[in-house]
Order: structure tokens, then sequence, then C-alpha cells
């Protein structure tokens, strides 16, 4: 389908509302959350980056920005809001901005299980900067991190530690939506 046509189909922008809330649903669901944020969870990356192989980066963009939000909500639910919230730009960027970069996932055309996991890949690593750069330049100064643990070096650690995970859950779930080849359903 041309990408241009669909930005304003009734069935696409539904989608995107059914995506980034299936989405939000699997990132309530978390075996593991770190203490300032980040965790790893059931795939709720996939919902988002499988809309975007699917009907295209806006859709997918437009969708994990969504999902950004609600993650914010359910951030500040469960964490509350001074372990998530330090300055207006920082939430900013870690949320509708940090997630949205996920709909990058649909970056390349081809639906094969090479580029579905590249797309996974790109889209998890660019959001892997955003909140590294945070990091560096907003949590580092906001908790005083001791110096032995390293400016540059602790937020690589910390955002590593569950986006790694987040990869390899993303990855393995999205080449099974792949081989099964879900991507074409109902189009």
């Amino acid at each position: 389908m041309n990408e241009t046509k669909t930005r304003f189909n009734t069935k696409v922008l539904a989608e995107i509302a059914v995506f980034a809330a299936l989405s939000a649903v699997l990132y309530i669901l978390r075996p593991y959350t770190l203490p300032y944020g980040g965790s790893v969870t059931l795939g709720s990356m996939v919902p988002v980056m499988w809309l975007s192989m699917r009907r295209g980066i806006y859709a997918g963009i437009v969708s994990a920005a969504i999902f950004g939000i609600l993650a914010l909500l359910i951030d500040v639910t469960f964490l509350g809001a001074a372990s998530v919230i330090a300055t207006p730009v920082q939430v900013i960027l870690e949320y509708p901005i940090a997630f949205g970069v996920l709909g990058l996932a649909g970056i390349f055309h081809k639906k094969t299980v090479a580029f579905a996991i590249a797309g996974v890949g790109i889209s998890i690593f660019i959001k892997f900067v955003i909140h590294y750069l945070v990091g560096v330049f907003v949590w580092y100064y906001v908790y005083a991190f001791p110096p032995e643990w390293g400016q540059y070096l602790w937020p690589a650690i910390y955002n590593g530690s569950f986006l790694l995970v987040e990869f390899i859950i993303s990855a393995i779930l999205i080449v099974i939506l792949v081989k099964r080849g879900t991507l074409e359903y109902a189009l």
C-alpha cells in the first residue's frame, strides 16, 4: 500500500491505537524492573514494531510514540514520578521520542527474517542511544552517582542491561511473526 494513502485511512488509525494499547498492556507485564526505570517486559515493543513493518514507518512511529506516552503513565503509576521524571525535556526524550523510534523497525521494505531483525536492532539501538545520552546529561547529575562509576560508563551499563534483553525477546518474537507470514494478514 502507498504510505500516503494509509495516513488517513480509518483502518490504519484503528490499528495504530490497538497496537499502541497492546504494547502498553505488555509493558505492564514485567518480570524485571530496574529501580530508576527501565524494565524487561514480555515483548512490549513487538506490537508497534510489527505494525511498522506491516504498515510503514509513519504508522509505526505514531503508534510507538503513543505507546511511549502510555508507558510514562504506567511508569509514574508503578515507580512514582520521582523516579521517572527529572525534567520536562528528559520526559519528552525518554518517552514519546525514545519509544517513537521503535517505529523505525519497518525501515526495510522486504519482509524477510534478516531485514526484520535488522529493523528491530536499529530501532532498539537508537532507543538505547537516546536513553544513554539522557543518562549522561540528566540522570547522572540527578542521582549524583559516585565518580568511580563513570558518567559515561554507568548509563551504558544501566540502559544496556535491559535493552539487550528486550532486543533478544523482540527479535525472537518478530522472527516467529515473519516466518508465520503474519505481516501479510488482512492488508
